[in-house]
């Protein structure tokens, strides 16, 4: 049977050395042996968890704050809510279901996800059975009129590139093999105008990231924000500005060599956010703000009380450990970051504000 490793192989000795995003890309979505194309990656039983599985509150919180710039904005009565790669759909499970109690909301809403796999795909239609979903390749799909998005750990699978510094040039880090194994080199020196602004915080030897795809993605979405209204919450871990190696690989929730099991682990990289607001125009963007001081904003502390009131024994421990992980500087708080989009008329996300 062939692998994914021995279809790179064999490219890489027709085509010479692959760049790391074209190894991402095929590593993960691969029509037959990609990663998301053929998995449940999510949970326990997986290789990862993201936030809406650890607890319900994230997604109710970031619903209600979506439902309440709705309502700020004149509650428009058309309008689209959507996900960019939802996962098992829990996310947006949780937005309907808090969004319920806001009158309005839920009924004047096209749900729509932003989903390649077609095995989540099918996941997603049990979770959110009972409401009308639309499933879209990618946002330049989406509808000319108001819209809520929410992008949770979306952008770090984007695929990237990465250039090491050498001189007044750059190097770009690509993929080979040898005796049957998949190792990192580096190309010739180049001179790359579009890393021209980098070589004023860097010196040689220097490793920094660029994700080609993730303009694509931010243009549609910012340009019907701008254009008609609504608004967007990016959530992921990374920080403002790339500078070195961020490149992981996890398999059965340990990290493992990203050039070892392709097909098999999944492949992210740290988001750089300054490229997320020069890319975020016409439509503005907030303070890149620690996702446990955005949850805390909006007031998970009160809802994880109120929750608490209803357990106990192992229920209760499990509740207050979510909470932790969610919120806490040394978990998952200070290592996710959030960033909202909204129309320049209007004023930043709850949460998000100055």
């Amino acid at each position: 049977m062939t692998t994914l490793l021995d279809t790179i192989i064999s490219r890489i000795r027709s085509q010479g050395p692959m760049r790391l995003d074209d190894y991402m890309t095929t590593c993960l979505l691969h029509p037959t042996l990609g990663y998301y194309t053929t998995r449940d990656p999510i949970g326990a039983d997986g290789d990862f968890v993201t936030a809406p599985e650890i607890s319900q509150m994230f997604g109710e919180l970031i619903g209600l704050c979506l439902a309440q710039t709705w309502l700020s904005q004149g509650a428009p009565a058309q309008f689209t809510v959507a996900e960019l790669g939802p996962g098992r759909g829990t996310l947006m499970a949780d937005i309907l279901r808090a969004t319920q109690s806001v009158p309005g909301f839920v009924e004047a809403a096209e749900i729509v996800l932003v989903e390649a796999s077609p095995t989540l795909r099918d996941i997603q239609s049990t979770t959110l059975a009972g409401y009308t979903i639309r499933w879209l390749d990618t946002p330049d799909e989406l509808g000319e009129q108001p819209l809520y998005l929410v992008a949770n750990e979306f952008f770090d699978a984007l695929p990237i590139r990465q250039f090491v510094r050498d001189d007044k040039g750059w190097r770009e880090r690509h993929i080979s093999h040898r005796n049957g194994a998949l190792s990192f080199g580096l190309g010739p020196r180049l001179p790359l105008p579009a890393l021209s602004d980098r070589l004023d915080d860097t010196v040689d030897g220097d490793l920094v990231e660029n994700c080609t795809p993730l303009t694509g993605y931010m243009h549609p979405i910012s340009h019907r924000i701008a254009t008609y209204g609504g608004a967007a919450l990016i959530i992921d871990y990374g920080d403002w500005r790339s500078l070195g190696d961020t490149l992981q690989a996890l398999m059965g929730h340990k990290s493992v060599d990203p050039l070892t099991a392709p097909g098999q682990c999944d492949l992210t990289a740290h988001v750089d956010f300054e490229k997320l607001a020069l890319a975020a125009s016409p439509a503005k963007h907030s303070r890149v703000t620690p996702q446990g001081v955005f949850l805390e904003r909006l007031g998970i502390t009160q809802r994880a009380h109120t929750l608490a009131k209803a357990m106990s024994g192992t229920a209760l421990e499990t509740h207050i450990a979510a909470h932790r992980r969610l919120t806490h500087p040394s978990e998952m708080g200070n290592l996710f970051k959030v960033m909202g989009l909204y129309p320049p008329t209007q004023p930043p996300l709850p949460g998000l504000e100055p």
